[in-house]
């Protein structure tokens, strides 16, 4: 579980083939910032650009970790197999932490493309357009989760070929994150609010006329 605030970037200094075919995955190294993994172990869940992963190798005196990605998730995600490029970093939420952000699963559920990236006064206009089976999760206010950055949609607009959502970038954020490096055209995953899976689902067993659970009396 995470929270959708980033905690530190990183980059992938290096891709390794898992095997021979398109059916295999890729072991990943990434270099984090300084002192960033002195609390992190083996098997710990860490996410990038709002991926979660397990931290599969830890070398804390370089800075650095391995994790293994499936070729299942590499093609349901995007930017996670680039040797050189900056990952949006954040370890899974702990019991007494803040919850700044939104709850984050760290399970992407589709890849969005930048349609505009711009200054706008001191901050940044970020619109992305997402597909279309994603629409019905976005809202004016709502949450949603861009390469793991937890931000709020400040407008949606359904066109055609998806939905596109306009996103008010502080410079904070965009100096201390990797969506510094978003272009137009760049993918970027996206992770819709946990709240609105579950009230789609509400919605759809009520619609199909699924009876209501009694409690069961002791």
């Amino acid at each position: 579980m995470f929270t959708g605030i980033i905690t530190g970037v990183g980059r992938i200094a290096a891709v390794h083939d898992l095997g021979s075919s398109s059916s295999h995955g890729k072991r990943l190294h990434i270099a984090a910032p300084a002192a960033y993994l002195d609390d992190v172990g083996l098997g710990d869940s860490i996410a990038l650009n709002g991926a979660c992963m397990t931290v599969t190798t830890l070398d804390p005196s370089r800075q650095a970790f391995t994790i293994d990605i499936s070729a299942e998730s590499l093609d349901k995600t995007a930017g996670l197999a680039e040797a050189g490029a900056q990952v949006n970093l954040e370890k899974a939420l702990r019991a007494q932490d803040r919850l700044g952000g939104h709850i984050v699963s760290g399970h992407v559920d589709g890849i969005g493309r930048v349609s505009r990236f711009a200054p706008v006064g001191e901050s940044w206009e970020l619109k992305v357009l997402a597909p279309h089976n994603l629409a019905r999760f976005l809202a004016y206010k709502g949450s949603i989760t861009i390469n793991g950055v937890s931000l709020t949609v400040n407008s949606v607009e359904d066109l055609k070929d998806g939905s596109e959502i306009s996103i008010n970038l502080i410079p904070h954020t965009v100096e201390n994150t990797a969506l510094g490096q978003l272009r137009e055209g760049s993918p970027v995953n996206l992770e819709i609010d946990t709240v609105a899976r579950y009230v789609e689902r509400m919605l759809q067993a009520g619609a199909i006329g699924v009876p209501p659970q009694k409690d069961k009396q002791p």
